[in-house]
């Protein structure tokens, strides 16, 4: 039997394609087979029946130990992103000491210091304002080249550059444990049985902005 995604000889996009996280939660549904398959599991005899009342218990523990870890990596989000705006506050402050820097910047830095718990889409788009900011820092080192001579300003730019990293690192954890509670709520019978009754659904992932994208397909060189 021959491949039926040939990589050989099948159609080619070379023009490419751009791609986008689907903003949607999918709820866990079973229908009535899932029923009837318990059913008959406690029909045939009790030990089948309990043994799967067994599993489905071991399930739900596990989905609500991979929730905290969940939850625990948007706290790893939150927590960076906190110690990002404090550092480009002082840079900011310090940058315009040096230089006019554009007075909304202040502004916009201390609206996103609230340090309260965000939900996937505040998160999202906190990062996306963080990453604004720190474009127009940016731009004032680009037009005024002696900033880079402050032994301040340049250490506040590589703790800058530090917790970007970091940021990045958070978000793949988190996006991998996002990953896996989405593919292990839909194996069918234990652990989708047990999301359906827990009304679990899908989570979305941490994503970028349209600014980002763009930005990534400059020519930097």
């Amino acid at each position: 039997m021959a491949n039926k995604l040939d990589e050989v000889t099948g159609n080619v996009n070379t023009q490419g394609r751009d791609i986008n996280v689907i903003e949607k939660q999918l709820p866990m549904e079973v229908g009535t087979g899932s029923k009837v398959f318990e059913i008959i599991l406690w029909c045939l005899l009790i030990i089948p029946g309990l043994i799967f009342m067994i599993m489905k218990i071991s399930k739900r523990n596990y989905f609500y130990s991979l929730e905290q870890k969940i939850q625990s990596g948007a706290s790893e989000i939150d927590n960076t992103l906190e110690q990002r705006v404090i550092v480009m506050e002082n840079l900011a402050s310090l940058v315009a000491k040096s230089v006019d820097l554009d007075k909304s910047t202040m502004t916009e830095i201390a609206a996103l210091r609230s340090g309260a718990t965000h939900n996937d889409v505040q998160r999202n788009e906190i990062s996306k304002q963080i990453d604004n900011v720190s474009n127009k820092i940016n731009l004032a080192f680009e037009n005024y080249p002696d900033l880079q001579a402050h032994e301040s300003i340049k250490n506040a730019m590589q703790q800058n550059i530090v917790l970007q990293r970091e940021i990045s690192a958070a978000r793949s954890n988190y996006n991998s444990l996002v990953s896996r509670w989405n593919q292990d709520i839909q194996v069918w019978p234990t652990a989708k049985i047990v999301a359906a009754k827990e009304g679990f659904t899908t989570r979305i992932p941490f994503t970028t902005s349209a600014e980002i994208k763009a930005s990534a397909r400059k020519n930097f060189f």
